[in-house]
């Protein structure tokens, strides 16, 4: 285990600003981060979807969004300052569809009616599947986001029924540039972030070996919307680029995340009846029920080693050696409702627990780009080895802390809880080893036709040590192995220069209740068997306008199978029958009329339901899972008002969600609206202000039975950005 602890402070400042940014437009980092109204390429121009950029996430093939059969989207460093995304959680909001929110402890995303771990959330391309993994990070260390939706195992392994989203780290580039960020905002929000990029040694290019380092750190200290909360938290990655020649090239990364909450905010009780529409008491909009030293502490590192040997240009071969070692704190009391009468708030659900997960994998990929029966071929194959380690925590009380005034009250110290004593004690270590080869292949059928495949095939032995009291129930050891096949085929038409028609069959597999990393003895028991899912395609993605517009358009089923639910014959056990059903479309446009407007928008329309599922002993066929909105659409428009001064606004609708899979409660939909002002000082600094939630609406980023966890209020930042 290897532990860094890096510590900085500010002076308070608070402000309000009217904010947002505009895209930048260069991809020079020794440029200034905003717009200018030069457009030497019309297909690269700002606004426009970036769909000829060869990106990670949908193939191994090193494959463009247009050269996909699958919807693919890239929110690059441009768009995720443009739109001021502070954050990771912040960033999903470019993709179509997405929906996430930042609850401690349920961290979740929905996309294409899935969410949870039936959505993989990557961090360059490698999973610890574990849900409470993925926090929000603060964005300053992420070169982009890339996204593909629908099932899409065969890429990174079990998981991505929904789709995958992954996290690409900053690494060292092959030049010298320098760059700093100030922001400051309401709620003594002081934040600092720092990029460095650097040749070591020779500069004039004749040495045998060049060597380039690279230092990305990001320090936010911040108070928070809501009552007592405050947060400290510290990011940093780091990373040695060497080219040795003959092709052959190393990258050593090191990343360190951590942060520390004070009395963090889990949500806001609800008004009774639980039932239709939910409800808050406004008075209580900004209250925190937690204990008034309760604390959510987390420490993230990675560790990884990328060496890359390019043989000629048909053949290169890639080995990922990583290392993940995270270590989570909670120690809260989390769970508050009102009494029948609304006059009092009951808080419940006191929790002391620690997560220990350690990960540690190698892949080893290659590319060959040949011919088969005199057709261009292009291959990609790899063989993916990693072992996952998770030790548990947990304690917990099940008894009423105490009953509070709603609006004027005092919590206690955690451990002044009757029978809450120090200390952890672990339940049991969930071991995942897993191993999987995988191949996957581009043809030419015809100059304009291609064919896309890729299969994978997984073999995972799940091994439960009990570190408690030995029963029936929990016995000392128990083990469980699944082998999933996973696959893909489909087809890219260019039916015109600028145009294309693809489809696409695709499966995967997936955890039936939840992660392996936090399974059970019950659940590896009963659960014999991953889900299945699998997933129909039909999409287009095109320029037009005279390329002043872009445009891509899929229509998508997925259907999850062997879903755990609850035997109709014998309520106390679950059997592998459930199914889940998600069909709709997704429409991403880009435009740049002239070279004052930039306008990009995106539509999700999905209708995802229970087809067989049991809980409670009631059938649930037909109802929506919980916490997946039918539509979600966001909106961004930035206009250059002068060559230097430049305004956009951006709108986000997300429709209503269920708080209970029954469907009794439900949260309303919500449209928010952000607004920024940005002003390029000089060619090396801009100021840009934004105010986030212009019109204060009140909304549930999550919704459970009895509380919701809200969005941030109305708030306003002011970013300095200097590059040099």
């Amino acid at each position: 285990m290897f532990r860094i602890d890096i510590r900085q402070s500010a002076g308070a400042f608070t402000l309000a600003a009217l904010a947002g940014a505009a895209p930048a437009q260069s991809t020079d980092p020794l440029t200034p981060t905003l717009p200018t109204v030069e457009v030497s390429d019309a297909t690269q121009a700002p606004g426009l979807l970036p769909l000829d950029t060869p990106v990670e996430t949908g193939s191994r093939l090193g494959l463009t969004p247009r050269e996909t059969p699958a919807s693919v989207t890239v929110v690059d460093r441009s768009t995720i300052e443009a739109r001021g995304a502070q954050d990771t959680q912040e960033v999903l909001r470019a993709i179509p569809g997405v929906s996430a929110h930042n609850a401690p402890g349920s961290m979740s995303a929905s996309y294409r009616g899935f969410t949870g771990n039936s959505v993989t959330q990557l961090y360059n391309g490698i999973t610890v599947h574990y849900g409470s993994a993925t926090r929000a990070v603060d964005s300053w260390i992420y070169d982009r986001v890339e996204a593909v939706g629908g099932a899409s195992s065969f890429l990174y392994g079990s998981g991505a029924v929904g789709g995958s989203l992954n996290y690409i780290t900053k690494t060292a580039e092959r030049y010298d540039f320098s760059e700093g960020q100030l922001r400051l905002g309401q709620n003594n929000l002081k934040e600092i972030s720092l990029g460095l990029n650097r040749r070591l040694g020779s500069s004039d290019g004749t040495a045998g070996t060049q060597h380039f380092a690279r230092i990305d750190l990001n320090h936010r200290n911040a108070g928070s919307w809501v009552e007592g909360m405050h947060t400290q938290s510290t990011q940093l990655a780091t990373s040695l680029l060497s080219d040795f020649g003959g092709g052959f090239t190393h990258t050593l990364a090191y990343e360190l995340q951590k942060d520390n909450v004070d009395r963090p905010y889990w949500g806001t009780p609800t008004l009774n009846p639980t039932a239709g529409e939910t409800r808050i008491d406004r008075a209580t909009r900004f209250k925190n029920y937690n204990s008034a030293d309760g604390i959510y502490a987390h420490q993230v590192q990675w560790l990884r080693s990328i060496a890359q040997w390019r043989t000629s240009d048909a053949l290169q071969f890639k080995n990922t050696l990583y290392a993940y070692d995270a270590l989570r704190d909670y120690r809260n009391v989390e769970t508050y409702r009102f009494n029948a009468s609304n006059t009092q708030v009951i808080r419940t659900g006191t929790y002391l627990q620690r997560h220990d997960q350690k990960v540690l994998g190698n892949r080893f990929e290659g590319t060959y780009k040949g011919s088969l029966a005199g057709r261009k071929s292009d291959w990609a194959f790899g063989l993916d080895v990693s072992v996952n380690r998770q030790t548990r925590f947990p304690n917990g009380l099940s008894s009423i802390v105490s009953t509070v005034d709603p609006y004027q009250f005092t919590t206690e110290n955690f451990f002044d809880i009757p029978d809450m004593q120090p200390g952890f004690n672990p339940d049991r270590d969930n071991k995942t080893t897993s191993t999987a080869l995988y191949l996957e292949n581009r043809t030419a059928v015809l100059p304009a036709l291609h064919l896309v495949t890729a299969l994978r095939h997984e073999r995972i032995e799940l091994d439960l040590t009990n570190r408690r009291a030995v029963t029936t129930a929990n016995p000392a050891t128990f083990s469980r192995g699944y082998r999933p096949t996973t696959g893909r085929i489909g087809m890219v038409w260019d039916i015109a220069p600028d145009a294309n028609l693809y489809a696409q069959y695709a499966t995967a597999g997936d955890p039936p209740s939840g992660s392996l990393s936090t399974a059970t003895f019950g659940d590896v028991r009963n659960n014999s068997e991953l889900t299945t899912g699998r997933q129909f395609e039909l999409g287009s993605k095109f320029d037009f306008w005279d390329r002043k517009g872009s445009a891509t358009l899929a229509a998508f089923q997925i259907t999850r199978n062997n879903i755990a639910s609850q035997d109709p014959n014998n309520p106390g056990l679950t059997i592998l029958v459930g199914e889940q059903s998600s069909r709709g479309i997704e429409l991403a446009v880009g435009l740049r009329p002239s070279v004052q407007w930039q306008v990009q928008a995106n539509l999700m329309a999905t209708r995802a339901r229970y087809e067989n599922f049991m809980q409670g002993g009631v059938s649930l066929a037909g109802k929506t899972p919980t916490f997946t909105p039918e539509r979600v659409a966001n909106l961004w428009v930035t206009y250059a008002i002068t060559p230097i001064l430049h305004a956009s606004a951006g709108l986000r609708h997300v429709g209503k969600t269920y708080a209970d899979a029954a469907n009794t409660i439900y949260w309303p939909s919500y449209t928010l609206l952000d607004l920024g002002l940005s002003w390029k000082i000089s060619k090396t600094a801009s100021l840009t202000g934004r105010l986030r939630n212009a019109t204060d609406r009140i909304y549930a980023a999550e919704g459970r039975p009895g509380q919701a966890y809200l969005g941030a209020p109305r708030t306003g930042d002011v970013t300095l950005h200097v590059a040099f």
